[in-house]
């Protein structure tokens, strides 16, 4: 909701469960330096209305169930100077990942991102290195996985998306390559917020499997296989048996990401000596993908550190 005294500002509404609960204040652009946000838990049931003074000093929200209607000053100076306050350039993001500019995760990030444009170069070339800041936008998906975050192919159109236009209105030129810093926004700004949980996982197989004689919400291994062949973005039979094929160790781990590399095990892997009859949850996430399972802050088992990549 913009207003005449707000700049380049918009009043929100974040919702939870469809049910707005805070309002907030962004500055715009939106490109997730989490100083430019600022929101308050306004009602204790939610808000069941906002409205903005015609000079867009004051907000008025209607709490519904509450039966009150308050009124709030807006004040977007506050929320400049912790803009300004919080730094410049990556120094606000770097504070979003474990560890920092100085941790473990973001120097992986970096040794992932280099690698891709030795990788992309040619790994056992002897030519003249070609040094760059950047890397090909074909490298995006490959350096995501890397660090842990598996986008579906539309997560990765769309980002492919937002970096070829982010230039178009002002030069009208399409961007195909990234650099770090923009490829650290991009990450943060599309990763999930709180990472791949194992309560997640578990409601998929809530919903695809059945309840075995042990109680267990299993799902059977041809119909894991159909599933993966015909639902959502489904594989294609020599995908599914090339992914199988290095996830089980027949591939060289990272071997489809290596222009040179080809595979001649995926046709000869045997479902039935590789999978169980009974594909549980916990079985799908430790001993397919190679994952662990940890527990995280908020007692929901989260799965991390990636064992097996494909």
């Amino acid at each position: 909701m913009p207003g005449p005294n707000l700049g380049p500002s918009f009043l929100t509404l974040n919702f939870q469960l469809h049910v707005p609960l805070q309002v907030g204040l962004q500055i715009l652009p939106v490109d997730g330096n989490p100083h430019k946000t600022s929101a308050i838990v306004c009602h204790p049931s939610g808000v069941a209305g906002m409205a903005l003074s015609y000079d867009g000093c004051y907000a008025f929200t209607a709490g519904g169930q509450d039966r009150s209607v308050v009124q709030w000053e807006v004040n977007v100076s506050a929320l400049e100077a912790a803009v300004s306050l919080g730094g410049e350039d990556l120094t606000p993001f770097y504070g979003l990942v474990a560890g920092g500019r100085e941790g473990k995760f973001y120097r992986e990030l970096e040794d992932y991102f280099y690698y891709s444009q030795l990788r992309s170069q040619g790994i056992d070339t002897m030519e003249t290195r070609k040094v760059s800041e950047h890397i090909c936008l074909s490298e995006l998906p490959f350096v995501m996985r890397a660090i842990g975050f598996y986008p579906s192919e539309e997560k990765i159109e769309d980002m492919f998306n937002e970096i070829r236009f982010s230039e178009y209105v002002d030069t009208g030129k399409l961007i195909d390559k990234i650099n770090l810093p923009d490829f650290f926004k991009v990450y943060l700004n599309h990763r999930p917020p709180f990472g791949n949980t194992m309560s997640g996982i578990q409601h998929s197989f809530d919903i695809l499997g059945f309840t075995n004689s042990k109680g267990k919400k299993v799902i059977r291994r041809e119909d894991f296989l159909k599933l993966l062949l015909t639902k959502g973005e489904h594989m294609t039979e020599e995908e599914m048996r090339d992914c199988f094929a290095t996830l089980f160790g027949l591939n060289p781990e990272g071997w489809k990401s290596e222009p040179a590399a080809s595979s001649v095990k995926g046709s000869e892997i045997c479902f039935e000596e590789e999978l169980p009859d009974e594909i549980t949850a916990e079985i799908f996430t430790t001993d397919i993908l190679g994952l662990t399972i940890s527990q995280d802050f908020r007692q929901d088992p989260t799965v991390s550190e990636v064992v097996k990549n494909v």
